[in-house]
């Protein structure tokens, strides 16, 4: 499946979220959540500022999504910069997301494809459309840099 222009779109949004987590110090995720009604969501990791393991991008795209609408059945397209893991692919399913689009594959700890596939199994209620590599080289440049810093720092 070829991403359409308004993949890309989103998908550079979220790389614009990403960018947001790297200056505060998180792992640089982002993630766009468009709903059926067209309300857009934004979010980025803040794991580090909150110290709270579940602050991915996508959990809080979702929470925030969900509140504000007032429902948990939130349907339409999340776009994410890395591939989500096996908690935000739960979550996904969860909430009744309709798409997936992301970035980055995560070869380590993807939940989307790469290590285990929770969006796509059969045995649960609902399955998720997933459209991995969408301007992959981006994210994987970010990401990159990120930890290549990260280790840089470590060895000081």
């Amino acid at each position: 499946m070829t991403p359409s222009d308004q993949d890309k779109r989103f998908m550079r949004q979220a790389l614009l979220e990403a960018e947001k987590a790297l200056e505060k110090g998180e792992i640089p995720v982002g993630a766009i959540l468009v709903c059926r009604d067209k309300t857009v969501f934004f979010g980025h990791n803040l794991k580090e500022c909150l110290n709270d393991p579940t602050a991915h991008a996508e959990m809080l795209v979702l929470r925030e999504a969900a509140e504000s609408l007032g429902r948990w059945r939130l349907g339409g397209t999340l776009y994410a910069t890395l591939e989500p893991c096996v908690m935000c692919a739960g979550a996904l399913v969860q909430a009744r997301i309709d798409r997936l689009v992301f970035g980055a594959f995560d070869p380590s700890g993807g939940g989307c494809g790469s290590v285990l596939d929770a969006v796509r199994e059969p045995r649960t209620n609902h399955q998720l459309e997933v459209l991995g590599g969408v301007l992959s080289e981006a994210s994987e440049i970010v990401l990159r840099g990120f930890f290549k810093r990260l280790r840089g720092q470590n060895k000081s």
